[in-house]
């Protein structure tokens, strides 16, 4: 049974992610955000069967002491860990840069001195900008489109530097976007849901005409899974994608279909990226993660909205709809 440490577990992937390892028999250590309400995040949602299973380290990924002591006695890390909402980098920059950045140095740091078997370190489709071909594969350009994005492509470049220089097992997950359950209102999937089910007759969104290649979150988790049970992926980038892309503007008209189709899409000037920050499609290559691991995407996009909905219908009163969130 390997010991496992996932950073960012009290996050909506990093929760799902130590869900199904627990469920699959391993015993994990969740290292969450530490604050003064004593808050697991999302980790307080799972069941009690599975949270018995579960080690709480609460802590801070930008303390590098905090990072080696979560560490120690552990085989596999799952760096999940990161500041990710693109519009509030535009305001914090600083911030993405000690967390997204130095947070991943820690965990690096910490397995370079504990000799940790396997390290994951989660990227993002982000890093790629707007695909200049398609399917987006591993070896398209990087493109910094946002302060968020930046502090990814430098996380990357460093967890491939110490995999490259002291041959650390370290491989790169990358994730094109992913949506479901516990996911933040941040995310334009529950911003349509959660304005729906709220009553709202006019649905406010930015630009429509992006277009973005989505993974239901158990899809996303299964991924990381597989590629951790093969040795064949250490040392790589690799992309969890459907190879199947939507635009903005239709996956809010399937929304508005399902659950309420009186209501109209608004633009809200407010929500518009700087155009040159608008990442305009995304769709990406599955065939790197096909060919190296088991992985198969099991949910279809309906089946996956249509989970993710019931879930919004039963937590409303964890989200709020009457503003705009970052």
């Amino acid at each position: 049974m390997n010991r496992i440490l996932i950073t960012g577990a009290d996050g909506f992937i990093g929760s799902h992610l130590t869900e199904e390892l627990v469920k699959q028999g391993n015993k994990v250590k969740a290292f969450v955000h530490y604050n003064s309400f004593n808050s697991w995040g999302w980790l307080e949602a799972l069941p009690r069967e599975v949270m018995k299973d579960v080690e709480v380290y609460s802590s801070d990924i930008r303390d590098s002491n905090g990072v080696r002591v979560a560490m120690k006695g552990i085989d596999e890390v799952f760096h999940l860990a990161a500041l990710i909402a693109i519009p509030f980098s535009y305001n914090a920059p600083d911030m993405y840069v000690d967390t997204n950045i130095k947070g991943t140095l820690n965990v690096l740091q910490a397995g370079r001195d504990l000799d940790t078997s396997r390290i994951f370190i989660t990227s993002t489709s982000e890093v790629y900008g707007t695909a200049q071909y398609v399917p987006i594969d591993e070896k398209h350009p990087y493109q910094g489109q946002s302060p968020y994005s930046a502090t990814k492509i430098g996380a990357d470049r460093l967890a491939e530097s110490f995999y490259r220089t002291f041959n650390m097992p370290i491989t790169i997950v990358r994730p094109f976007n992913t949506y479901g359950p516990r996911q933040s209102a941040r995310a334009v999937i529950p911003t349509i849901i959660t304005q729906l089910l709220a009553g709202k007759e006019e649905i406010e969104l930015g630009s429509l005409s992006p277009t973005r290649d989505f993974n239901y979150v158990k899809d996303t988790a299964n991924g990381f899974i597989e590629i951790a049970k093969s040795n064949n992926t250490i040392g790589e980038e690799v992309n969890i994608a459907t190879q199947q892309e939507i635009s903005i503007g239709q996956l809010a008209e399937e929304l508005i279909r399902q659950i309420n189709p009186n209501a109209k899409i608004v633009c809200d000037n407010q929500r518009l990226r700087p155009e040159k920050s608008e990442v305009n499609r995304l769709l990406g290559s599955n065939e790197k993660i096909i060919r190296l691991t088991n992985w198969r995407p099991k949910y279809s996009f309906e089946d996956g909205l249509e989970e993710t909905i019931e879930f919004f219908r039963h937590n409303m009163d964890q989200y709020k709809t009457d503003i705009y969130n970052i």
